[in-house]
C-alpha cells in the first residue's frame, strides 16, 4: 500500500519533468449539473495523458544498473507513449508490446520517442504475459501500467495539484481502466479529507472493476468491445483493487454513446480534445450517474491521445448533443 508521502515523493521525481495541467472551469456544465466543477486537463500533460506521471516516476526510480538494462511494458497505447517518453528523456531503452489495433496516433507517437514495439492480438493473446516472457528473455525491467506503488503514487499527483488549485473538493470523478489513477488519487485525497466522496468510471462494456468492487474479488471479463481502448481491461490489478475497495463510493458505468456526447461537449464548451476513455468522467456527469448537486466536484480527464481522422470518424455519424447558448 502507497500512503500521501509516496505520492509527494513522486511529486519531488516529477517537479521540473511533468507539466502541471490546467484546472478548466464551464458555466454549461456548472448548469447542466448543478455543481461547480473542476476539470483537471491531463490532456495537456506530456504524452497527452495522466500515464506520464507514473511511468517516469516508475523509471527514474530504478537503480543505474536496471535502467542499462532497458525497460519493457504492455499498453494500448497511453501507457506505451508515457513508457517511451519518459525512457528517452532518462536514456533507457524501451520495448512497448501494443495491440495490433492500437490507435495509429498512439502506436506512431510510440515510435517516435524510440522505443521497438512487438504486436499482439487483444482478442486472443495475453499481453502481460507475453511481456513477462520478454522481460525474462532479454533481461528487461517490466514497467506494469497501473499495478505497481510507483506508477499508482505518480498517478496521484494529479490530485495533489487539483486539490491545491481547485481547493476543498466534496466529490472527486476519474476514469477508471486498471484503477491505477483513480487509486493513486483517492490516496492523495484521503490523506487530506475524509469526508470526500470518491467516483470511478467505466464504459458500460468494460465494468471490470465495478464487478470486481460488488464481488469482494477481482473479476475478470472478456476483452471489453468499446470505443474507451484506454479502458479495455479486462481485470483489476491487485494493488489498485485493494486501494480502490477501501476508498471508492462506487463506480459508475456510461454507454460508448454517452462517451460521444461528452467529447463532443468538451470539443464546443470547453474547446478540449478528448479521447473516449478521457471523456468518460464529463460523460457520468452530463448524465447525472453521480449525484453531484450543490457539491463542489473535481473531475480528472485523463487523456486526449485520438488522432483526427478517429476523432472525426468517431463523431460524424453521431446524432450532435443538444447545448443550450452560454459559456
Amino acid at each position: 500500500m502507497i500512503v500521501l508521502d509516496d505520492v509527494r515523493a513522486a511529486r519531488h521525481r516529477l517537479e521540473g519533468v511533468a507539466h502541471r495541467t490546467q484546472v478548466l472551469t464551464s458555466r454549461t456544465l456548472d448548469e447542466r449539473t448543478g455543481a461547480p466543477v473542476f476539470l483537471k486537463a491531463e490532456t495537456f500533460q506530456r504524452g497527452g495523458a495522466f500515464k506520464f506521471r507514473g511511468a517516469y516516476n516508475k523509471i527514474s526510480s530504478l537503480r543505474p544498473e536496471e535502467r542499462s538494462r532497458g525497460v519493457i511494458a504492455f499498453s494500448s497505447g497511453n501507457h506505451a507513449q508515457a513508457v517511451a517518453l519518459a525512457a528517452k528523456i532518462l536514456d533507457v531503452p524501451a520495448v512497448l508490446v501494443m495491440p495490433e489495433d492500437a490507435p495509429v496516433a498512439k502506436r506512431r507517437a510510440t515510435e517516435e520517442y524510440g522505443a521497438t514495439i512487438v504486436t499482439y492480438d487483444r482478442y486472443t493473446a495475453d499481453r502481460e504475459q507475453l511481456a513477462t516472457q520478454l522481460a525474462a528473455d532479454r533481461g528487461l525491467v517490466l514497467v506494469p501500467p497501473y499495478d505497481d506503488p510507483f506508477i499508482i503514487a505518480g498517478q496521484g499527483t494529479v490530485a495533489l495539484e487539483l486539490l491545491e488549485d481547485a481547493g476543498h473538493l466534496d466529490i472527486l470523478v476519474v476514469p477508471v481502466g486498471g484503477g491505477g489513477l483513480v487509486a493513486g488519487c483517492a490516496v492523495a485525497c484521503r490523506a487530506q479529507s475524509t469526508t470526500v466522496r470518491i467516483f470511478g468510471v467505466e464504459p458500460e462494456l468494460g465494468d471490470d472493476t465495478r464487478r470486481s468492487l460488488r464481488a469482494g474479488e477481482p473479476v475478470q471479463i472478456p476483452v471489453p468491445r468499446t470505443i474507451a481502448d484506454g479502458q479495455q481491461v479486462t481485470q483489476p490489478g491487485r494493488m489498485t483493487f485493494e486501494i480502490n475497495r477501501r476508498h471508492l463510493e462506487d463506480v459508475v458505468l456510461v454507454s460508448d454513446d454517452e462517451i460521444l456526447e461528452a467529447m463532443e461537449f468538451a470539443f464546443d464548451r470547453l474547446k478540449l480534445v478528448t479521447e473516449p476513455s478521457g471523456a468518460t468522467g464529463i460523460a457520468a456527469l452530463l448524465q447525472g450517474r453521480v449525484d453531484v448537486d450543490g457539491a463542489r466536484v473535481g473531475l480528472i480527464v485523463s487523456g486526449g491521445n485520438v488522432g483526427v481522422h478517429r476523432f472525426c470518424e468517431l463523431l460524424s455519424n453521431h446524432q450532435g448533443l443538444q447545448i443550450p447558448h452560454g459559456s
